[in-house]
């Protein structure tokens, strides 16, 4: 399944952003979606909330309006690939999500690995001593901040490169 246009390479969606203005990454399970959000400069992801799925349509809804509320510029979507690098259903469930939320949505979107990030949700709100119906509240937000965040260093890691210290824009 080809995966339209607004789904980009990393390369392409960074370059294809404006110079500043905020990301939201989303967690996508079967029964919720994580959300988190960027500062417009793109430093800090913070979590905005999880989404109790519904039906697509519901859903789609309430990101697009959450796009719009936050001036969001690009999202970014977990891909969840196993461990081992493979593909499993739930790599082919997110990435049908995305084909069918792009032309909702209208903004670039990026797939990124997101191997253990809801473990390194999990850890964390267990160093927080988070309860047990916390964590469970919380975990697919946390999980789409730990998400954001790798994918705002790995951007910030292609700007550098793009342009090395000590030079300036023509």
């Amino acid at each position: 399944m080809l995966l339209p246009s607004l789904v980009l390479p990393l390369e392409d969606f960074a370059t294809g952003l404006p110079p500043s203005g905020r990301l939201m990454a989303l967690d996508v399970g079967t029964k919720t979606i994580g959300i988190a959000i960027s500062d417009t400069t793109r430093m800090v992801a913070s979590g905005l909330e999880t989404l109790q799925r519904v039906k697509f349509g519901i859903d789609a809804g309430h990101l697009i309006a959450r796009a719009a509320t936050h001036q969001v510029v690009g999202v970014i979507i977990g891909l969840p690939v196993n461990l081992d690098g493979t593909n499993g259903p739930r790599v082919q469930a997110t990435k049908a999500f995305a084909s069918n939320l792009g032309p909702k949505l209208l903004l670039p979107m990026l797939l990124w690995d997101e191997r253990l990030s809801t473990v390194a949700a999990e850890r964390s709100l267990l160093e927080a001593d988070a309860s047990r119906k916390r964590r469970k509240e919380v975990i697919d937000k946390v999980a789409a901040v730990i998400i954001l965040q790798g994918a705002l260093e790995r951007l910030r890691e292609l700007a550098r490169v793009a342009r090395p210290f000590g030079s300036f824009p023509a």
